[in-house]
Order: C-alpha cells, then sequence, then structure tokens
C-alpha cells in the first residue's frame, strides 16, 4: 500500500478543526515533502519523524513520500502532527496495519526515540473527536487534561512503538481515567487574618455573591491586596461545565492544565507593565491572554493606574461582552472572557490624598492627571467602587479573630442560591429587560435614584449597574423588593461618581 490517511485535530483557538494526514509514497529520489500550510515546526517534523521511526524499529522508506495536511487553508502549528505522520508512513509502507486507524485520531510530538512528548489544546481536540464518533489518542503525559472529561474516551500511548503495536491488535493502549479533581478548600489565606475594614469585606461579599466588578481606592498599606487575594476564598466552587471550558483554555496554554483542584476559579495577578496582547491575548498565532486564563474567575489588577491606558481601554469590550476577538491576516480567533474584575490604586500619586494621618504632598493638577488614566467608560463599568481606609492601630492590636471566610462564603452561597432560583444567572448577567423584571423599585427607591442620577450626572450604563448591585444586597437581606436603603448602599460604593470625577 502506498497511501494512507490519518485523522488528527489543529488548534484554532477554542475550536479543534479537523485536519486530515495524507500520505503518498512513490518512485523517485528519496525525500519527504509536507503540504498544506505547514509553519516552521511542522516542516521539521520530517526529521523528528525519521528518527522516531528508525528507532522504533522500523524501516524509513527510501522512496518520494508526499505528506498533505488538508484542509490546505488552515494554517498547522506545532509537533502536533509527528505522531500520525509517522503512523501514516507505516502504514503507506506496509509496515503496519491500517485497518483500524479512521477510527481514531491522534496527536503527539516525537522525540527522536519515538516517544509521545505533551501537545497543548487536548481538550477541545478530544471533545472535537468525541463529537465525530471519534476515539483520540493522546500521549500519556497529557493524561490529566484526557482525565477532566467524563463522558469521551481517550487512549494515553508513551511512544510511537505502543501505537503500532495497537494498531496491530498485539496490545492494548491505556485508558485515561477519570480525575477527581475537586475544590480546593484549604485556602492559605482567610478573611479572619484581616484586622478592621468591615466596610469593605461587606463590598466584596456584595461583588462575590452577585458577581460584580470592584476597584478599591486607599493609602498604601490600608489592605488592598491583602482583600482582594483573599476573594476565592468566599467564591463559589466552578460547577462541571465552567472547569471544562476554564480548563480548555488553560489547555492552549504551555502551562497545560493543573487536575488537583480544578474546579477552583482561577486568580489572575498580571504586573501592571503588562502588554495588550498578552492581557487579551494575541501573538502572530492568536493565544488567550490573562483575561481569558481568569474566564470563570477572578482578574485582580494592582496599581491600576500605572497600565498602560491602552491596556486598560481593551477591557471594555471583554467587561460586556464576555469575550475577546483577536483578528490576525491568516486567520481570526475567539477565546471566552467571563472574568470578575477587581482592581486596587491609590487615590493620589502619594496615595495619601484624604489619609487623616499623614499629608498629601500632590498638586492638584497631578491628582487630575494621575486619576485621567482611567477613562470615564472604564469606570462606568465597575460596578462598586469602594474606598479602603488605613486600619487603625488599636484595630491591628485586636487579639481576636474576624469573620472568617468559611462564614462569608456561606452567605455567599445563600444569596447566589436566591439569584439561580429566581432568574438562573447571578445578578452581574441580567440583561436590559431582566433588570425592569426583577429589579422593580417602590416610589421612595425610584426618587431616591432619580435624585442621584441627576446629581452626579450618571450614565444610563450606571443606572443598570446600580440597580444590578442593589438586587445583590436585597438578596443578602432576604429581601424580595429593592428598597431604598439597599439603594443608598449601592450608591456609596460609587467613590468616584461622588467625587465628581
Amino acid at each position: 500500500m502506498s497511501y494512507a490517511k490519518v485523522f488528527t485535530r489543529a488548534i484554532k483557538a477554542m475550536e479543534s478543526p479537523l485536519v486530515e494526514v495524507e500520505v503518498h509514497i512513490s518512485g523517485g529520489l528519496p525525500g519527504l515533502a509536507i503540504v498544506g500550510l505547514p509553519e516552521t515546526a511542522v516542516k521539521e517534523s520530517k526529521d523528528r519523524v525519521r528518527a522516531a521511526i528508525l528507532n522504533s524499529h522500523f524501516e524509513f522508506p527510501a522512496a518520494k513520500i508526499t505528506i498533505n495536511l488538508a484542509p490546505a487553508d488552515l494554517p498547522k502549528q506545532g509537533g502536533r502532527y509527528d505522531l500520525p505522520i509517522a503512523i501514516g508512513i507505516l502504514i503507506a509502507s506496509g509496515q503496519i496495519q491500517g485497518d483500524k486507524v479512521e477510527q481514531y485520531e491522534l496527536m503527539a510530538e516525537l522525540s527522536l526515540t519515538g516517544e509521545c512528548r505533551l501537545v497543548p489544546g487536548v481538550i477541545p481536540a478530544v471533545m472535537a473527536a468525541s463529537k465525530n464518533n471519534k476515539i483520540a489518542i493522546v500521549p500519556k503525559v497529557n493524561e490529566q487534561e484526557a482525565g477532566l472529561m467524563e463522558t469521551h474516551d481517550t487512549f494515553l500511548a508513551n511512544s510511537l512503538l505502543e501505537v503500532c503495536a495497537f494498531l496491530n491488535g498485539d496490545s492494548q493502549l491505556k485508558q485515561a481515567e477519570l480525575i477527581d479533581g475537586d475544590e480546593v478548600t484549604d485556602y492559605p489565606l482567610d478573611f479572619s487574618d484581616v484586622k478592621g475594614q468591615s466596610r469593605v469585606k461587606r463590598a466584596l461579599e456584595v461583588i462575590a455573591s452577585g458577581g460584580h466588578h470592584c476597584l478599591m481606592v486607599g493609602a498604601p498599606g490600608s489592605g488592598k491586596s491583602m482583600l482582594a487575594s483573599r476573594l476565592p476564598s468566599i467564591l463559589q466552587p466552578l460547577s462541571s461545565k465552567e472547569a471544562i471550558e476554564t480548563a480548555a483554555v488553560y489547555s492552549l496554554n504551555e502551562q497545560g492544565v493543573d487536575a488537583t483542584g480544578y474546579k477552583t476559579r482561577p486568580f489572575r495577578h498580571p504586573h501592571h507593565t503588562i502588554s495588550s496582547a498578552a492581557l487579551v491575548g494575541g501573538s502572530s498565532v492568536p493565544k488567550p491572554g490573562e483575561i481569558s486564563l481568569a474566564h470563570n474567575g477572578v482578574l485582580f489588577l494592582d496599581e491600576l493606574p500605572e497600565f498602560d491606558r491602552k491596556v486598560l481601554e481593551v477591557l471594555r469590550e471583554p467587561l460586556e461582552n464576555k469575550k475577546v476577538t483577536v483578528s490576525r491576516a491568516s486567520q481570526k480567533a475567539e477565546f471566552p472572557a467571563n472574568f470578575q474584575l477587581i482592581a486596587a490604586m491609590n487615590p493620589c500619586p502619594c496615595g495619601f490624598l484624604g489619609d487623616e494621618h499623614k499629608a498629601c504632598r500632590c498638586t492638584p493638577a497631578q491628582v487630575d492627571r494621575y486619576r485621567d488614566k482611567l477613562s470615564g467608560p472604564f469606570l462606568d463599568r465597575i460596578d462598586v467602587q469602594i474606598e479602603v481606609p488605613r486600619v487603625p492601630t488599636l484595630a491591628m492590636q485586636q487579639k481576636e479573630s474576624s469573620e472568617t471566610s468559611a462564614q462569608i462564603k456561606h452567605r455567599v452561597n445563600i444569596t447566589q442560591q436566591r439569584q439561580l432560583d429566581r432568574q438562573a444567572k447571578l445578578n452581574a448577567a441580567l440583561g436590559t429587560k431582566e433588570i425592569e423584571q426583577y429589579c422593580a423599585l417602590n416610589k421612595t427607591a425610584e426618587t431616591l435614584l432619580h435624585n442621584a442620577m441627576e446629581k452626579f450626572a450618571l450614565s444610563a450604563r450606571v443606572y443598570h449597574r446600580l440597580l444590578k448591585v442593589s438586587r445583590t444586597i436585597a438578596d443578602i437581606s432576604g429581601s424580595e423588593n429593592i428598597e431604598v436603603a439597599h439603594i443608598s448602599e449601592a450608591l456609596s460604593y460609587r467613590f468616584f461618581d461622588r467625587q465628581g470625577v
């Protein structure tokens, strides 16, 4: 037999399109040509494949070998095509049987000795193979990712020789076992460590309960980063569907997936020197950025005004649409970005504007320039803007521990269940018509909100966000209706609007 066809999967953002690896062996000068829009790593596979075949005790055909990766207009990247190319050559040269190969989709990079090495994007590929009624064969080192999917059969291979023996019917490949990736419950950080700041803790309980975005403004050392880093300890675990979605994003990343506690919501904390491409995703071959790696979790931006303004502006669309689209000349990629934004900043460049104990050294012009780094449309999209005051010395010296994360998390769970029972989603995700349905106000509350809108010249976007935050506050208190107290508390969480910024 001089022709063989083997199936595999490419990487295209969250998709994993089918690729047919066609191998044809013919007479002529010995050589190996790969066509079908391969990039450099794919072109170099011919040398890896040759060594892997020889070191696995097979013969490399001394003939003209043509390999077509179809469809021809789909860019192919990485070493994931090594295994299907090697298997195709061995079938086409008659060294192994090819009767069963159409039942499987193969993907693995090969070492020179024929061992299977880790490849990215296994989770989307396995899911796509299952929809195509095929069984994926992936490297044994990708076992953690393959074992996360309950309904998909996946075989694991250590080497090219193992796959050949399996296709010949001489042995069986190990099947990926379901991994129990429970939520991590033993958090090293707990809210009981935080002294004082009861109002800020209350605000964090509100945002955790409703899925809202938050900006904390306070002097250096007031505890902003300490509070933000403890937010995951009161968030509910990921559902099975959310966990697979998040793991699929990490599967595309070089660091891969850690199955231990994969139902714990991700917490990403990028440095303020990050570029737009690293934050939203990009490069010549689009890859997920920090906002997609925070999908279904928390994105914490510390020292917010120190981020480049252009970097912050690219967050505006993902904050609304819960996804990010990266367009390049060769392809367009879409990644999920349903994250909860938590940010922290100082009130001025020196950090002590409004502090009772230390004088601010900044001029009004310096303060304006500092705050102007945050545009009005960007601030509009942040539901809660809370001031974090300096912690009094007396509060720091208290011996008694404050409320634990477990106690707060219990209330968050009850509040979220009220929302899910009522509308099947958290309040932050409510649309305009749903806001009209679930966030109706009585006459007194309506008058209060109307007066605040007029006094502070708030936008329509802020109006809707105030209603959603008020709905969450009402849910925490167990109230069916939004009362004046709930509107008042929501308005108190608009730090910049009340200052006329």
